[in-house]
């Protein structure tokens, strides 16, 4: 009975307290009131505003930050940050009444502070006072700047914390204090690039941090400017416009010349403007001529790169194939026949470097970012496309623009590789031998498409990539070859201690090849898993830019219900699925039936008997009876 009296009294005395509290407060409110009318009267200014310059006087300890970096790491230019940032007296845990982001301002006042946003997480301390005390982030120096490379100018870096307090949003911007292990001063230095059909860029950016005022300063600097069609890989200058484009006219004038001499039936003409040696398609295509032992008269008209200028005997030479030859075979993007009309008796063959359809390409690209002209007559003079599969057909003549009655689905000669367990077994003791360092190993190749709208801007942005991560993981049981697509101009910064790890093997021509000493692949957006589904491998899609690769290129289709593998989105999440090592049999079949009409390693034999048999149908009516897209002039 005491104890219920007690407890009752307690309860009342609780009471009691709360109320007294509540006038207190209320009191209180009421001075705030009273002074801020007052002086609203006295200033003629509104009460907001007195508000404002009353806050101006109140004490500010009470908002002093608690900062520590725990982390601050570089990957090339990509930022990778850890820490804590919190007030004090102001433990929080509800997530969005607290926020922090980095401030990079520059010393310029005409240029806009930059904002990075963080995510709030827990502190390393486990403090439960401050759930929410903690953050991480990322940043992209290389496209910090609306997609570009951090603007040029001198930059501090800071971190704002803002938290709902009191009834209203406050906000403090400090150094983003002492970085852990550190003891000096810490500096880091890089390039970052940016890429356009007209500009390649070139900056250096260096961060640096203080340990005695913990102050962070970025600074980015233009190193060089340079448009690539005037400078080829090496650094060799190439030639003018004004020679480029006089060197345009004298190819059409010795073509209509030449167009006046009567068209072989026995010549076929292989035309490159990406390779210098006959791998790929041209490779299956010319050994399977070769083996039947015909009389056709072969020449090959090969370049590295769109930019390798011609001279006036190899144009005059060229043109003259193109005119008098039966069969004019080319296997990717050739500027120079696009503006031509193909001869009646003439066969203008595209056998593509690459299987299947995935990401849009052509005129399936027009009015996105760095897609053709409704009006360009790139690819329209095709007589003739070969495909993989009868399903993919409609994909390839929107994209070239041209009849789908024109694009023949009887297989990529370069896949026959795959069927061919005699000629597999060779490459494979070839490798051995030629790559010694994947012997004892498992391999992983790493063969990712470019970015950029074309061959002059190609890049891949190694930022997203963390090498050391990968190398700590996987360094004791695998090997890390590189094969990286020949447009791409930047390279990857990897530290010379994970040299027996990761190795460069992009000069290395033909990828089919590499694909068979590979145990997995790692790709994104590339058409290569086409092939590498042939051999029943396990795959991950790494795609951590997906968002913006579908606004600026797009796929034909859904980017998920389409990838044969794991995906992963950033790299921890791909060292999980390396490690996983699965596979999805019965997805990669269908995959495989849908994108391949024939999995009997004869395409290069259907191709040729079409040229032995002269068994080609005239397709020019059809073409120019069908308009695709807008006036071929």
């Amino acid at each position: 009975m005491t104890e219920n009296k007690k407890t009752e009294k307690q309860r009342f005395d609780e009471t009691e307290a709360e109320i007294e509290q509540v006038e207190l407060e209320s009191i209180g409110n009421k001075k705030e009131f009273v002074v801020t009318s007052m002086m609203s009267m006295l200033l003629g200014k509104k009460d907001g505003e007195i508000k404002q310059l009353l806050n101006q006087f109140e004490d500010k300890s009470e908002l002093l930050v608690h900062r520590y970096m725990g982390k601050m790491y570089f990957n090339g230019s990509f930022l990778v940050i850890q820490g804590t940032a919190y007030f004090p007296g102001f433990p929080e845990s509800d997530k969005y009444k607290i926020s922090k982001k980095l401030i990079l301002s520059s010393r310029s006042e005409e240029v806009e502070p930059i904002e990075i946003p963080l995510r709030n997480s827990k502190l390393a301390t486990a403090d439960a006072r401050f759930p929410l005390g903690g953050y991480e982030g990322e940043v992209d120096f290389q496209k910090i700047s609306e997609g570009s490379p951090l603007a040029i100018g001198d930059y501090t870096m800071k971190i704002e914390v803002s938290q709902y307090i009191k009834g209203e949003w406050r906000k403090q911007t400090v150094s983003l204090g002492k970085l852990a292990e550190i003891k000096g001063n810490y500096v880091h230095s890089t390039t970052m690039q940016s890429y356009s059909a007209r500009s390649n860029k070139k900056f250096k950016l260096t961060v640096s941090y203080n340990g005695l005022s913990e102050e962070i300063k970025v600074v980015s600097k233009k190193l060089s400017d340079v448009n690539p069609l005037d400078q080829l890989e090496g650094g060799e200058v190439t030639e003018g416009r004004l020679m480029r484009a006089l060197k345009r006219k004298y190819f059409k004038l010795f073509y209509k010349f030449y167009c006046t001499l009567p068209v072989s039936a026995k010549k076929v003409a292989f035309l490159s403007d990406s390779r210098t040696d006959i791998t790929g398609n041209f490779e299956y295509i010319y050994e399977e001529l070769k083996k039947r032992g015909t009389d056709h008269k072969i020449s090959f008209y090969l370049k590295g790169s769109i930019k390798q200028p011609k001279s006036l005997k190899e144009l005059r030479t060229l043109a003259q194939a193109i005119a008098t030859s039966k069969y004019v075979l080319v296997d990717d993007f050739y500027p120079l026949i696009y503006p031509l009309k193909i001869r009646k008796d003439s066969e203008l063959i595209q056998v593509w470097h690459a299987v299947g359809a995935f990401k849009t390409f052509g005129y399936s690209r027009v009015g996105m970012p760095g897609g053709p002209k409704i009006t360009s007559l790139n690819h329209r003079n095709y007589t003739r496309v070969l495909v993989s599969s009868t399903n993919i057909v409609d994909k390839y003549a929107e994209g070239f623009g041209i009849a789908p009655e024109t694009v023949m689905p009887i297989g990529a000669p370069r896949t026959d590789l795959f069927f061919d367990e005699a000629k597999k077994a060779a490459v494979i003791e070839r490798l051995k031998e030629e790559l010694p360092f994947i012997n004892g190993k498992k391999v992983i190749l790493f063969a990712p498409t470019f970015r950029g709208n074309g061959q002059q801007s190609a890049h891949y942005p190694f930022g997203m990539i963390d090498f050391k991560q990968i190398y700590e993981a996987l360094k004791d049981e695998y090997v890390f070859l590189l094969k990286i697509h020949p447009f791409v101009q930047n390279k990857p910064e990897i530290p010379y201690e994970y040299n027996e790890f990761y190795y460069d093997v992009s000069a290395y021509r033909e990828i089919n090849d590499l694909l068979l000493i590979s145990d997995q692949l790692i790709t994104d957006y590339s058409s290569v898993c086409f092939e590498y589904a042939l051999l029943d491998k396990p795959m991950v899609f790494f795609s951590p830019d997906l968002g913006e690769y579908m606004s600026d290129r797009d796929f034909y289709y859904d980017y998920f219900d389409f990838i044969p593998g794991s995906f992963a989105s950033n790299t921890p999440t791909l060292i999980e699925k390396l490690q996983q090592n699965k596979i999805n049999h019965q997805r990669l079949e269908i995959f495989k039936n849908y994108y391949f009409d024939d999995l009997d390693g004869k395409a290069s034999e259907r191709f040729v008997d079409l040229i032995v048999n002269d068994a080609f149908e005239t397709a020019e009516e059809v073409v120019e009876e069908e308009i695709i897209w807008g006036r071929v002039k």
